[in-house]
């Protein structure tokens, strides 16, 4: 079925992408949880990508809900703060499947922690081999271990089944700018750009951990605003939006 807002004659410029999607995504208007129709939205633009025969795994981080560092800060040990954010990702994950499933879509949930009651177990064959078959596959629980962001999880698990690509999902933001754009309205945004050059500048693309992994891996980030959700669609479809950080 044609897909509004693409060449639908147009071949999709990647076979498999893993797409990072922050806590705040699904927010919508709301201060904090999940927005029921915010998370209809991504579904959908997630359904039409995978209609296209893209092969499409998603990361969820948890910011919406709960952030290991807010804990931290208020005395709580950063171990137990960090395993509190990997299960909050789980209550991302099962709305946004659930979603999924309500439009036709096959879904798995693999967790990096064990809850065999709502998720399977992370296991790289098996998810590799949901995506083969065209299930979207949600990777929850970031990487199961204390101390690492759900962006190390995004690079981690991207380049462990193969991705061509991280969509990094960002919230009012068009890409990667020079400085903070929320407070400098005099940020310029960077249409292109090398891992080490975002590294070196400490530019807020992912954290540092992440960013080196996708640079030893060569493997391309695009950073776009979610707030539009055909952003998706039209980087699949191989148009430029938002910031591309590759290694030339």
């Amino acid at each position: 079925m044609p897909v509004e807002g693409h060449d639908a004659g147009r071949a999709p410029a990647f076979k498999r992408i893993l797409l990072k999607l922050s806590g705040e995504s699904l927010m919508g208007s709301l201060d904090y949880g999940t927005d029921p129709e915010r998370v209809r939205k991504v579904a959908q633009a997630i359904k039409q990508v995978s209609e296209r025969g893209v092969e499409v795994a998603v990361v969820v981080g948890a910011g919406n809900i709960f952030r290991g560092m807010q804990g931290v800060a208020s005395g709580m040990d950063r171990a137990t703060a960090d395993y509190m954010g990997m299960l909050a990702t789980i209550l991302n994950a099962l709305p946004l499947q659930d979603a999924l499933e309500q439009m036709g879509v096959h879904t798995r949930v693999q967790s990096a922690l064990t809850i065999a009651e709502v998720a399977e177990p992370y296991i790289r064959r098996r998810a590799m081999r949901h995506l083969e078959k065209g299930r979207v596959v949600i990777f929850a629980a970031g990487t199961g271990n204390p101390f690492f962001t759900t962006d190390t999880a995004a690079a981690l698990r991207a380049v462990e089944i193969h991705a061509e690509a991280v969509l990094m999902a960002k919230n009012g933001v068009e890409g990667v700018y020079d400085d903070d754009p929320r407070t400098n309205p005099e940020a310029t945004l960077l249409t292109d750009i090398t891992h080490m050059d975002a590294l070196q500048r400490g530019l807020k693309v992912m954290d540092a951990t992440a960013l080196s992994l996708c640079m030893d891996n060569r493997l391309a980030i695009h950073v776009f605003n979610m707030d539009d959700e055909r952003n998706i669609d039209r980087i699949v479809s191989g148009e430029r939006v938002g910031t591309l950080v590759a290694t030339s």
